[in-house]
């Protein structure tokens, strides 16, 4: 580690987010060869406000910058500082992350080796359990007289590293540190053997943190590569900064196809309610409006969706996350349409509805309009949210193949509710033969109208009696 030039970083910026947050602070402490070789600090002006928690952490206020160079402005003589040394810092995905996008928006290419010294006290010190910065300065006894700010931290790291090269000895921190410069660049949590066996293949991936937390579950068509962007450094939201600094185990699942990655994600964020994933999360509310003006109900009636009879497929209009969604998008219709409040049930009463005092119902809670005429328009209107009727005499089974690897899946699917895979035709025959429960869901509805619109070379569709 010390038989080269290395430049000790820390930063302090706006937020957690490098794409889209600023820097405030830069320390850097350079060594050369192992020998001190200077170091050097200066405020930054953001351009933008910095936000009150973040002022409370450094102590850094917008008065403090208002006067402070910009970025762009101490470019020229901190590219030259950095260039051709090795940039260490403690959770260096984040500190690299942040002067990368700076320099990449001024046309600076900055690619150093990294080195991160959270890494390095896991390595070194894998008994023990926390190695941030405040741990790593009460356990060794370094000094620090002024924590947050960007010089100051900087000097811990100079000084954690002196402190282990005698108490450890260089040849293994060498070691250790060779090794993490010629790892692929992983978040600190991460064992360096985690990428191990992760496919170039479609499928889906979990995130774990501490005591096994799921964090967040994804899919893509190539988990390998999918999984790699998280940790890019870029962090182009604070999900994936966030994602970085918490995981500690990642596990994925091998699809033949995307067809089956979206179900499999579908399934597994219902299931196990990811910290960081808000779009497939189960929602006890979920519903729908079940409308058949001529076998009744008489008004639009919200239906929970884990309560639907799919012998009403036809007869039901779409797919909400909750009553108020549901209840907001029929009023909405009525708005356009002219339709009555009080005959879709969003209101009770007698005489006008609210609605025909805006001049916006054409009057068939008075008379003004047949109900018959009503009706027929609240169907017009129905008809944009409506469940597509299952187009099939029977269960059908769609066989997905990966035209690279040659893995196979037979889905079974029966009037949109998704009953499982199985690898060959006699494996869905015993797994599924006997199975009778039906349970529909928002989400698999709309993957599953998606696919088989596409079925073609790698998706086929088998109806049943025909496989």
């Amino acid at each position: 580690m010390l038989d080269r030039p290395l430049v000790f970083v820390d930063l302090e910026t706006t937020g957690a987010t490098a794409h889209f947050d600023r820097i405030t602070e830069i320390g850097v402490v350079e060594v050369d060869r192992g020998k001190y070789a200077g170091e050097w600090s200066s405020l930054v002006n953001p351009q933008v406000r910095i936000p009150p928690n973040i002022q409370s952490l450094t102590g850094i206020n917008d008065a403090m910058v208002a006067d402070a160079p910009t970025f762009e402005e101490l470019a020229p003589d901190l590219i030259s500082r950095l260039e051709g040394k090795v940039l260490v810092a403690h959770n260096a995905r984040f500190d690299h992350g942040f002067l990368r996008n700076e320099f990449r928006r001024l046309g600076y290419q900055y690619t150093p080796k990294v080195l991160c010294t959270v890494k390095l006290s896991r390595r070194l010190y894998p008994h023990e359990r926390r190695h941030n910065l405040d741990s790593l300065i009460e356990r060794h006894g370094l000094s620090c007289d002024n924590r947050h700010r960007a010089l100051a931290d900087a000097r811990v790291l100079w000084e954690f590293t002196q402190h282990i090269y005698h108490e450890l000895g260089g040849e293994i921190v060498q070691e250790i540190a060779d090794k993490l410069l010629s790892d692929p660049a992983l978040p600190s949590g991460l064992p360096s053997d985690a990428m191990n066996g992760l496919p170039d293949a479609p499928g889906v991936y979990i995130f774990y943190g501490e005591n096994d937390v799921v964090l967040y579950v994804g899919k893509s068509a190539n988990l390998r590569t999918r999984v790699m962007s998280h940790f890019s450094g870029d962090h182009s939201t604070s999900k994936d900064m966030h994602i970085s600094r918490d995981i500690r185990r990642l596990d994925w699942v091998e699809t033949a196809g995307d067809f089956g990655a979206s179900i499999k994600e579908a399934q597994l964020v219902k299931r196990l309610a990811p910290m960081h994933n808000r779009r497939l999360r189960e929602t006890k509310e979920a519903c729908t409006y079940h409308w058949d003006p001529v076998d009744g109900p008489t008004v639009p009636r919200l239906l929970k969706a884990a309560d639907i009879d799919m012998s009403l497929l036809g007869h039901l209009y779409g797919t909400f996350r909750s009553r108020r969604a549901a209840r907001t998008a029929l009023k909405s219709l009525a708005d356009e349409y002219g339709l009555c409040l009080i005959l879709l049930g969003l209101e009770k009463g007698k005489g006008p509805c609210f609605a025909h005092q805006l001049r916006k119902c054409r009057g068939a809670c008075i008379g003004r309009e047949t109900i018959l005429n009503h009706a027929m328009r609240v169907s017009l209107a129905l008809s944009k949210l409506r469940i597509s009727p299952w187009p099939y005499q029977d269960k059908i089974t769609v066989r997905e193949r990966h035209p690279v690897t040659g893995r196979s899946e037979m889905h079974v699917i029966d009037r949109w509710c998704y009953l499982g895979a199985a690898n060959t035709q006699s494996d869905l025959f015993d797994q599924y033969e006997t199975r009778r429960e039906r349970s529909f869901d928002a989400d698999t509805y709309k993957l599953l109208k998606s696919a088989l619109k596409k079925s073609g070379k790698n998706l086929e569709i088998i109806e049943s009696g025909n496989s």
